[in-house]
């Protein structure tokens, strides 16, 4: 497996674009006769593009995506619909394709309409600029930004079981209002590899489960939440080849919105071993990443481990504070501050000086052993500054 440049472009015979004004954007994506499979937010409240997405993917077929940023055309009502339809329809008249196989997505403010004018001048823009490039991908990836910081692309190459090489590029968006269950976040994956809608799905679920819904930013989960993949069958079959490089992408990009969230300092990883089921593994990862207390702990670089066992223990996951065990963990060190339920990071120790050393790191990693069976899985997310009250409190729904 090889890590390369291009991100949605990687992928032969695949277009992208990015066009933005004031604080708009939209990013148009085109991987023509493809397949494809989404996966979309769990929220009771859906975004207008979410609702016509679903219903254009229902057949299996996406050839192209085009996406806005700075209005989430959500609790739009039926207008915003007709909005999400319109861009639809005005992409595929552009790029000669059947309405029906256009994925729309948007990001931004919830509760106001979109300004079509400004839309569909971008639109026209981004169509006039397709190409295949590295350049191309990012304007695209820019293009969708809202309070992100960084534009987030991955692309990697991998050999299938038949000899052939494919490839998968992915570009996402997402900085607040991140949480498990797809989460605001949005992201296009491209490929050639060949598989069936249903292939995709399964492969797609798999992927979004062990990255995008293992990470938090601030428990929030958004109403636009969306990912996409597209595949155009001009390489080699589906296998489990494939499905390893798409895990490493997916996990990839996740791991750029956890260190982009809103406001943050530094970036939290953290493994859960020794769970009796994965579904304990993946709960008490997600409890530690998603804890307020954990996360103002990352920000004051205090290697708190009561509120980390805390935050396991609250979890519903099975566990038992006799037999747990914490480490934290830097690039150039390691230090367990809760050994089998005794306490070694007590005050003046030796552990906890080292403990206190490793969290003003700006990456840092906590290692939670339950002790109790063989499963694992691990979550991302980043520390709770004052940054993010303050860009909070500044963002209008």
């Amino acid at each position: 497996m090889k890590i390369i440049e291009g991100g949605v472009c990687a992928i032969d015979g695949v277009m992208a674009a990015g066009a933005e004004e004031d604080k708009y954007g939209v990013a148009i994506i085109l991987n023509k006769n493809s397949t494809g499979a989404a996966v979309f937010t769990s929220n009771k409240v859906v975004a207008a593009p979410v609702v016509v997405t679903k219903n254009n993917i229902q057949d299996g077929n996406i050839s192209a995506i085009v996406a806005n940023s700075g209005n989430a055309n959500c609790f739009t009502g039926e207008r915003g619909i007709q909005n999400a339809q319109e861009m639809s329809r005005k992409v595929a008249e552009g790029l000669e394709i059947n309405p029906d196989d256009v994925a729309v997505g948007s990001t931004g403010v919830i509760g106001r309409e979109l300004p079509m004018d400004i839309i569909n001048r971008l639109i026209d823009d981004a169509l006039q600029n397709l190409e295949n490039s590295p350049e191309a991908s990012n304007k695209a990836a820019e293009a969708i930004m809202t309070t992100d910081l960084f534009s987030k692309e991955f692309a990697v190459e991998t050999q299938l079981e038949d000899g052939n090489t494919v490839r998968i590029g992915g570009i996402c968006k997402g900085s607040g209002m991140i949480a498990p269950n797809m989460g605001t976040m949005l992201c296009y994956i491209t490929t050639d590899v060949q598989a069936t809608p249903q292939e995709l799905q399964t492969a797609l679920r798999e992927a979004v489960d062990q990255s995008f819904n293992m990470v938090v930013v601030d428990g929030d989960e958004s109403t636009n939440d969306m990912a996409v993949i597209m595949a155009n069958g001009q390489s080699g079959k589906i296998d489990s080849q494939f499905q390893k490089a798409l895990n490493l992408l997916c996990t990839e990009l996740a791991k750029m919105m956890a260190r982009d969230g809103e406001g943050a300092t530094k970036f939290m990883e953290v493994e859960v071993k020794g769970a009796l089921s994965l579904e304990d593994a993946r709960l008490s990862a997600k409890s530690v990443v998603k804890s307020p207390l954990v996360k103002t702990a990352l920000f004051g670089a205090d290697p708190n481990w009561g509120r980390i066992v805390a935050a396991v223990g609250y979890s519903g996951a099975k566990m038992d504070e006799k037999i747990i065990s914490v480490s934290l963990e830097s690039s150039d060190e390691t230090v367990k501050i809760v050994d089998k339920g005794n306490v070694l990071g007590f005050d003046n120790s030796e552990e906890l000086i080292h403990a206190e050393k490793i969290m003003k790191n700006k990456d840092i990693k906590i290692i939670i052993d339950i002790g109790l069976g063989n499963e694992s899985a691990t979550a991302y997310g980043c520390d709770l500054s004052y940054d993010y009250v303050r860009i909070n409190a500044e963002y209008t729904t």
